[in-house]
């Protein structure tokens, strides 16, 4: 993956973010025939649907087979496009896809905005980076991110639960009309789940990877009243390490485990420190990265990553699900010590996927030098013109915002990736030739609007989507043999599971659902109005069916 920017002025219209995110008027008064008192939602990102059935088939007594025999298991559960962290969770809890979100990634490109630092906002904005991943920590290296705390990483659990505080406006687009910082929480344009329960007087909760998943807040800034984000591309295990803790799978086990001890103090009542008593959250949960990372990485620990040549987890995936299980585990037998098991529901999914399954289709393909042909191009078809290419993100996909957004400057770019061909490499490193970019669509302009659902020209939309051929992985290094965020099958067919004694026990079901329908339903089981949701009334999201 490339992230790739260069900034150009252009006369892009001016918008003003921060009203366009405005916060929705709430009135989430809770029925009296409420299913559960307390939704635990985890999100294992890259499990997919094959690996949950094939970890619960060969463990029938584990926890993750328990889960799956005490409720309903969605068998074809797709998540949001693009299949990135960012706008997978957002969908879970705001029951929206981009075109009602307005969040495409977590490292974006907002035609409206100016860049980080901007002070002068006069005449019309060039555009700007979004910048909502580790990069917009007050310390990126530090597992607090910035917060100052000694003894890290044991001393972890007392990281603030405002994780607002931890981000550094000095590295956040600039709103054109205030020319203030725009923090995640004001760019997202629709309300949460959190807002929701909060306004009905509910207790909520969250624990994530990037301080700047504060976006889960919703517009009000408010939604989650306890949000633990340590930072997971921070220097592991200290700072000044060199490496993070997404390129060894124990410690990405050991990274998950913190937040895991986090949920399990707020199971028993406490904050996610496990020293105020503040009461077990309605709403609560978290997301783990052991499984994406074992699906990542090739070798770790010894062990082979990935999957084997008959689509199996390999050694490490193995091992990372067993984690998981144990985890989750750990969970379970916490909600039942505390007697909570009758009005508690656990949902457990992934916010994407990650391709590709079989070793054979890898084909790993350096972005940068294909961005860099199109400028070139670009620019000796038009003398004197300055780049083309404002921004791109290529994992296994291809978006691409240009600072000429023109009907023959996004031709031109679709027309180019689609007839540019070059030599990548395969699973071992070999030379491995790729056709069309990697791409087996792209969209331009209009097209590309059409694609997402949102009008052409819309702000915040990529001017050229390259849907990937099955495979293909951009990074210009060996270091992994799969990734997420495109269209293709195995990055948005996840797991989807919802159990406990409060909900039907239905077995499998194989009607066709997306995992933005967990908003709804997590509303519908607390006995709160799903319609409070923005995207809900937007996209009609209707609650999964349990019955």
């Amino acid at each position: 993956m490339k992230r790739f920017l260069v900034l150009a002025a252009a006369g892009a219209a001016i918008v003003a973010v921060a009203a366009a995110a405005g916060i929705a008027s709430l009135n989430g008064a809770r029925a009296d025939h409420h299913l559960a008192n307390h939704v635990l939602l985890l999100s294992v990102d890259g499990l997919h649907q094959s690996d949950l059935a094939w970890y619960a088939d060969r463990h029938p007594s584990s926890a993750l087979a328990k889960l799956v025999r005490n409720g309903t298991s969605f068998a074809n559960a797709r998540t949001p496009f693009p299949s990135d962290s960012f706008p997978g969770m957002v969908g879970q809890v705001t029951g929206g896809n981009p075109k009602s979100t307005g969040i495409y990634y977590d490292d974006s490109f907002n035609h409206s905005m100016f860049p980080a630092g901007t002070t002068n906002c006069t005449g019309p904005a060039p555009g700007a980076e979004v910048t909502y991943f580790e990069q917009a920590a007050r310390d990126q290296h530090a597992l607090d991110s910035g917060q100052g705390l000694s003894g890290l990483p044991d001393s972890i659990l007392r990281l603030t639960g405002n994780a607002t505080s931890l981000l550094d406006p000095a590295q956040l687009p600039v709103d054109a009309t205030t020319c203030q910082p725009v923090y995640p929480h004001s760019y997202i344009k629709v309300n949460t789940i959190f807002e929701v329960a909060r306004a009905a007087g509910l207790r909520t909760a969250w624990s994530d990877k990037h301080a700047a998943y504060e976006v889960l807040n919703g517009p009000s800034g408010t939604g989650i009243q306890d949000l633990f984000t340590p930072e997971i591309n921070s220097d592991a295990p200290t700072a000044g390490s060199s490496n993070d803790w997404t390129t060894d799978n124990a410690l990405t086990m050991q990274y998950d485990s913190y937040k895991v001890q986090a949920v399990i103090n707020e199971i028993n009542g406490y904050d996610h420190s496990g020293t105020n008593k503040v009461g077990t959250p309605a709403i609560f949960g978290m997301n783990f990265q052991t499984v994406s990372t074992a699906e990542k990485l090739p070798t770790s620990n010894d062990l082979t990553g990935g999957y084997l040549a008959d689509g199996t987890p390999a050694p490490l995936l193995q091992r990372a699900l067993a984690y998981i299980d144990a985890k989750v585990g750990d969970m379970t037998r916490a909600i039942n010590e505390r007697q909570l098991t009758r009005d508690t529901v656990i949902i457990l999914s992934a916010k994407h996927g990650q391709s590709p399954t079989n070793p054979a289709q890898l084909t790993r393909i350096p972005d940068g030098p294909i961005l860099d042909g199109l400028d070139a191009a670009w620019q000796a078809a038009h003398p004197g013109a300055g780049p083309l290419v404002a921004f791109a993100i290529d994992d296994d996909g291809m978006l691409i915002w240009l600072n000429d957004r023109s009907a023959a400057a996004t031709s031109f770019a679709r027309d180019y990736l689609l007839n540019h061909d070059g030599v990548g490499n395969d699973i071992d490193g070999n030379p491995k030739a790729y056709t069309a970019s990697g791409l087996r669509a792209a969209y331009a302009g209009a097209a590309a609007a059409a694609y997402f659902g949102v009008p052409a020209g819309d702000v915040r939309a990529p001017d050229v989507l390259g849907i990937a051929q099955i495979g293909s992985v951009y990074t210009g290094k060996k270091a992994k043999i799969a990734e997420h965020g495109g269209d293709n099958p195995a990055d948005r067919h996840v797991a989807l599971v919802v159990s406990g004694v409060p909900v039907a026990n239905t077995g499998s079901n194989d009607t066709p659902v997306e995992t933005t329908q967990i908003a709804p339903t997590i509303l519908d089981l607390l006995g709160l109005d799903p319609n409070q949701l923005k995207s809900v009334q937007i996209e009609h999201t209707a609650a999964l069916p349990l019955g």
